[in-house]
């Protein structure tokens, strides 16, 4: 995979000479996979990365990890943390959400598009420091679509286009959504941009065990006593009905009904835990960071702060491995001071 070069020099991984007897550092890449809420891990992750040395040169990201990634190439991530951590209560995330009664999806999206955009403004990904890519899914056709040129906010927002939840982002001639229905670990287009090592992060690892069959279920025996329903209470209406409000309340549902949004979502996190098994099978990384956030929901976005720290956390479990692999295919010169422990 590395050239040893020896007895003259080469071309290293960003074309510039290098000198004899040494070996260049083989290109890194991250793969940044999908989950809302639970992506802010991918914070804590890079920030741990970084801390140790390890620099992607290749950046790819799904859904939440196209967002965190991108906010890392255009060098707005302290801007991205500083806006998870504020991010206190249910009724702060609320004002994000900009519901709607028509179109083909429950939320615009406008709101959030719009604090990404004061934070990223109008950069292209073609004048990233760095290559990336946002993963999507076309609705007509079901292509995977790596966004490589263009906005970057449009990148992202389409990348999260949670069908049903968001509205579908339109990019060129296509209709875009999140890119999880087809690829939620990019690994793939990591490796397609020249990376030669990835470190991909999987949010769903531990949201489910080894899925089984249930081979006999039905309806549940009748009780024993009879149970009486209490008459329903005569409903109230509002002087002034509020239609955003009972969406809202249809959104996140009650204690008793789950709302529209957890009914699609736990659909969405079944089949990517299925994808994402398929995918990661057929084209492994060669490291697998695996942040335990199964207890976190979708929308936990206020619970930034514990899921930096889960992030971190899984990052300095895989330190080790991630430098030993780095060490195989770029080894430290002969005669080279070996590293000071920290």
């Amino acid at each position: 995979m590395l050239d040893i070069l020896k007895g003259r020099g080469v071309n290293g991984a960003n074309g510039e000479k290098v000198g004899l007897g040494s070996i260049r550092r083989p290109v890194l890449g991250l793969a940044l996979g999908g989950g809302a809420a639970r992506g802010f891990a991918h914070i804590g992750i890079m920030r741990t990365l970084l801390a140790n040395g390890i620099v992607p040169d290749v950046v790819v990201g799904t859904s939440i990890g196209a967002a965190v990634g991108g906010a890392y190439a255009a060098d707005r991530l302290d801007a991205l943390e500083d806006w998870a951590r504020s991010l206190q209560g249910v009724r702060n995330i609320l004002g994000y959400l900009d519901i709607r009664l028509n179109g083909s999806g429950l939320i615009g999206g406008e709101k959030l598009a719009n604090r990404l955009e004061e934070s990223i403004g109008q950069t292209l990904i073609e004048d990233l420091p760095m290559k990336y890519a946002s993963v999507a899914t076309e609705v007509r056709t079901g292509h995977e679509i790596w966004l490589t040129r263009g906005r970057l906010v449009e990148a992202m927002r389409a990348s999260y286009a949670l069908p049903g939840i968001f509205s579908p982002v339109m990019i060129g001639d296509r209709w875009l959504v999140d890119g999880a229905l087809v690829n939620p670990v990019p690994v793939s287009a990591a490796r397609a941009l020249g990376a030669e090592i990835v470190i991909a992060v999987n949010l769903s690892t531990d949201v489910f065990t080894h899925s089984t069959t249930i081979h006999a279920h039905g309806a549940m025996p009748a009780p024993d006593v009879p149970i009486t329903e209490e008459p329903p209470a005569k409903r109230r209406f509002p002087r002034i009905f509020s239609p955003e409000k009972t969406v809202k309340r249809e959104f996140f549902g009650s204690a008793g009904r789950p709302g529209i949004s957890s009914v699609m979502v736990d659909a969405f996190n079944i089949m990517q835990d299925r994808i994402t098994r398929a995918r990661l099978a057929g084209d492994p990384p060669d490291l697998l960071i695996t942040p335990r956030v199964g207890q976190f929901g979708w929308f936990d976005f206020h619970r930034a702060e514990d899921l930096i720290g889960h992030g971190a956390r899984a990052a300095e479990r895989a330190l080790e491995s991630i430098q030993e692999t780095i060490d195989v295919l770029a080894p430290a010169p002969k005669g080279a001071a070996p590293k000071a422990a920290e």
